[in-house]
């Protein structure tokens, strides 16, 4: 193997904090606030300039995940795919995915018993006005094993033009460890050389989004505002709301921050490296597309080793999701209890793993949890018009859910870096 692609690999530099960082830090939280304030003057120029930079942003960010993730993983592993470090990495990832998620979802289950949401309406709950609610494309979904199917390509194309993260995925692993298995000769040097390079490249790039980064959070607030001033996202129903965001709340700032402070890790250094992946992941509704942050603010402010950080992450990215899993939970349980199940504690237990399975072959993209439950729904013959009833809400639910996924990824990755230098 070419000796400059592992040094490159290996000796990636890292910087600590500075006073640089700091100064970001309140530049992005100025961005927020001052985006927020545009968005509630109700200026049309201005939030019509808002729509256009977010959408940008967006757009860019998704362009470069795909392949960042197709890239970091190829080569993490074409790299590192026969050490032993590899398999004690994936392990650990694995490890902290389950108990994260699995504790993500106990979380929805205890509250969802404590607050105890009611039972809406009957004449609602089988309202068509509430299913047309349902966007076409979702009410048209296959069923949820055909989605999973669909995750095996069957073109070497397609998921990288279709955005299909999970494909993607498998395609980067096999590929990966082909290239680790195969012998040094010239022409795995050349592979590897011309992947590199196309890291360097992507790298350049992420870089020039980052520093432009500021005017999308700003853009992405005065968005959110003006919505928010408008009623389009205020509506709720009540309980089950509350259920939902009090999980997540208590996921995001208690549960994660003690899994972090049982394996020795600072929680708040932790967050403050990563506020700018949470920050674009809240806005963007996509881990997916948050990647490309997220990697950068794991191996350049936290200083997570980058064959971790570039292993890791990606791999969580598709599997890891935290609130998707207790949104599948929650509202699976909403929607039964509401088609007349009775929700005892062995069927709560049993959707749980479900709901854990089924966030494990979430995609990471907007609505991706919510296609989900409509899939499971469906599949039992549970009344779905419920999920044209939350639809008015989930637009927050999204994006906190994705910010929390984000900050699972980023504790998955810190503890598992801190466990291989541990030894």
């Amino acid at each position: 193997m070419d000796n400059n692609t592992v040094n490159n690999v290996d000796n990636l530099e890292v910087k600590p904090h500075s006073c640089a960082d700091s100064q970001n830090f309140w530049l992005w939280l100025g961005a927020l606030v001052i985006g927020g304030v545009f968005g509630m003057l109700g200026i049309e120029w201005i939030n019509t300039a808002a729509n256009f930079i977010a959408t940008v942003f967006t757009r860019l960010f998704q362009f470069i995940a795909v392949p960042t993730i197709a890239l970091a993983v190829t080569i993490t592993l074409a790299t590192f795919g026969t050490r032993k470090d590899t398999g004690r990495i994936f392990r650990r990832t694995i490890t902290y995915t389950l108990l994260t998620t699995i504790a993500a979802s106990a979380v929805g289950m205890l509250l969802y018993r404590i607050i105890s949401p009611g039972n809406l309406p009957t004449e609602l709950v089988h309202s068509s006005k509430a299913a047309d609610a349902i966007p076409h494309e979702v009410q048209g979904a296959a069923s949820y094993y055909e989605y999973v199917l669909g995750i095996v390509p069957d073109n070497i194309m397609r998921p990288f033009f279709e955005g299909n993260v999970l494909s993607v995925l498998l395609i980067a692993v096999a590929v990966g460890i082909a290239l680790a298995k195969m012998p040094d000769t010239d022409n795995k040097r050349t592979l590897m050389s011309g992947l590199s390079g196309l890291q360097d490249l992507v790298s350049k790039l992420i870089h020039w989004l980052i520093h432009a980064l500021p005017l999308g959070i700003l853009a992405f607030a005065a968005q959110l505002s003006a919505e928010v001033s408008t009623g389009v996202v205020v509506s709720s129903i009540g309980k089950y709301v509350a259920v939902i965001l009090g999980g997540n709340v208590l996921q995001f700032f208690v549960v994660l921050p003690l899994f972090l402070v049982a394996r020795g890790l600072n929680p708040i250094k932790v967050m403050r490296a990563m506020t700018p992946a949470v920050l674009m992941a809240l806005f963007t509704k996509s881990s997916a597309a948050t990647l490309p942050v997220t990697i950068q603010s794991a191996e350049e402010r936290l200083g997570v080793d980058s064959k971790v950080a570039r292993f890791v992450l990606p791999i969580c990215t598709t599997i890891n999701m935290n609130g998707c899993a207790a949104f599948i939970f929650v509202t699976s349980l909403f929607v039964m209890q509401n088609g007349g199940v009775d929700l005892s504690l062995t069927t709560m237990i049993v959707w749980l793993f479900i709901s854990v399975i089924a966030a494990i072959g979430n995609a990471g993209v907007p609505m991706g949890c919510y296609f989900l439950t409509l899939s499971l729904m469906s599949g039992i013959g549970a009344p779905i018009a419920i999920l044209g009833i939350i639809l008015p809400v989930f637009t927050v639910l999204d994006m906190i859910e994705t910010a929390e996924n984000v900050w699972s990824d980023s504790c998955v990755a810190a503890m598992t870096d801190h466990d291989l230098k541990r030894g």
